[in-house]
């Protein structure tokens, strides 16, 4: 096998006969994603196992001190290969590189320590990364491939948000889900051919999709509504959050969970701040990160637009509100981990109306410990109708303790509900200005985000 620096490259000829392996996290936006990969060629496959076994394979080949989305995500992979169901000579394994401060940014170092443990040392590990931090020669996303990939985010996002708003009152089971799939299906196949995205398409898919979630039949009174927030694995991934998101379904309650793009925006709103704070960065590439960072805010706003006009459904946040809510709770260089987003997120949901919030954090992850558990005093403080509480997800950490504290919340949110009815949503007037020159508001967008009942 070819080998640069240690390692296992992934290479042209394994690209026609090799299953690459992907971890669990968000099941909706994965789904588009590895369907826009298998268009260029990829033979891939989403991992679905779960249970004891992965986080005991985790456990086996990863030191109990690394965190527990590390251990999770290295722990499905080895008991996948360990499933007997793949030809462990024909299967390569594809993980995220984030490359910041984060021990994310060691989880490929920890697999391929993994699979030298476990005597499968020759098994390529494919980076995922739009800094290229590793190469592989069968491995690449061209400017295309980044581009719908881009538009399954935004795809992935509008989805999970209508899923979400619709699942607790569907009457047909499973309805909304089997809508999503046919989505799915539909987006992908729209989605085929080397060309760019047309994004008049996009907007009228956009709407289309509302509509068809619209007229899904739905019954019921309005439900507790509960915000997921927390490290970007844990609050996401259905085995790194013991599939918390179904549990709050059970418990009578509708999950609220920001999306992907926030995330997106916030990498690229602390490469703006690296330069404001620090000086880093060329003018030059300030100038690209503030172009992208507009660019993806108009994108944002495009969603929100489609939604709001359509009037069924809560639209998601507008990111540069959400930066603007941080004033006065925590400074904008705060970013290892989720950072300040962690807390703005907080703050946004309870700002929509969603006051009852679970925290989601690996046990031994310091930074969103901080940002998130740290925070809660001050937020509750400011904002006496916040309900949050803090769950700390790691192997040692039995279910039925998360689920009892979760519990405890909900019956604390329904005493609230109690002496003071939700307030029920409404539309308003969209602003004209998306969004505004320094990264924050514009005198109209912030009217309009300070102005909806969410």
């Amino acid at each position: 096998m070819p080998e640069s620096e240690g390692r296992v490259l992934f290479t042209r000829e394994m690209k026609k006969d090799y299953t690459i392996l992907v971890p669990t996290m968000l099941p909706i936006h994965f789904k588009l994603m590895l369907n826009i990969l298998r268009e260029y060629g990829y033979k891939c496959e989403l991992l679905e196992n779960t249970g004891k076994s992965v986080v005991d394979a985790g456990l086996r080949n990863v030191h109990n001190d690394t965190c527990y989305p590390a251990l999770l995500v290295i722990g499905q992979m080895i008991d996948a290969l360990e499933s007997g169901k793949y030809d462990l000579h024909k299967v390569a394994l594809m993980i995220s590189q984030t490359g910041g401060g984060c021990r994310a940014s060691n989880y490929i170092h920890l697999l391929r320590k993994a699979l030298h443990k476990a005597g499968m040392g020759y098994i390529p590990v494919i980076s995922l990364s739009v800094g290229n931090m590793e190469s592989n020669p069968g491995f690449s996303l061209t400017p295309v491939m980044l581009d719908k990939i881009f538009y399954a985010i935004t795809y992935g996002d509008l989805l999970m948000l209508l899923h979400n708003q619709c699942r607790p009152y569907e009457v047909e089971p499973g309805s909304s889900e089997a809508l999503v799939d046919r989505w799915a299906a539909r987006l992908t196949e729209e989605m085929r051919g080397r060309g760019l995205v047309r994004y008049r398409q996009v907007k009228a898919n956009y709407r289309e999709i509302i509509r068809d979630f619209a007229a899904l039949p739905r019954q019921g009174s309005p439900k507790t509504r509960v915000g997921i927030v927390g490290e970007i694995y844990v609050k996401f991934s259905p085995l790194g959050n013991n599939n918390l998101e179904d549990f709050l379904l059970s418990e009578g309650a509708e999950a609220v969970v920001p999306g992907l793009m926030d995330f997106c925006l916030y990498c690229v709103y602390n490469l703006l701040m690296d330069h404001k704070l620090y000086g880093l960065h060329t003018k030059l590439r300030h100038k690209v990160f503030e172009f992208i960072y507009r660019f993806l805010i108009k994108k944002q706003w495009d969603v929100i637009e489609a939604v709001e006009e359509e009037g069924t459904f809560r639209p998601g946040g507008y990111f540069p509100h959400t930066v603007d809510l941080t004033k006065g709770y925590i400074g904008h260089g705060v970013k290892m981990g989720e950072g300040w987003l962690l807390t703005a997120e907080m703050l946004e949901l309870i700002e929509q109306g969603t006051c009852n919030i679970v925290c989601t954090q690996p046990f031994g992850c310091l930074p969103n410990h901080i940002v998130g558990k740290g925070m809660m005093r001050l937020i509750k403080e400011r904002n006496p109708q916040a309900n949050i509480v803090a769950v700390d997800y790691d192997p040692g950490a039995t279910r039925i303790n998360q689920e009892n504290r979760i519990k405890l919340m909900l019956a604390n949110a329904a005493a609230i509900e109690g002496a003071a009815p939700e307030a029920p949503w409404e539309k308003k007037n969209l602003p004209q200005t998306p969004y505004a020159p320094e990264y924050g508001l514009d005198e109209s967008a912030s009217d309009y985000a300070m102005s909806i009942k969410w």
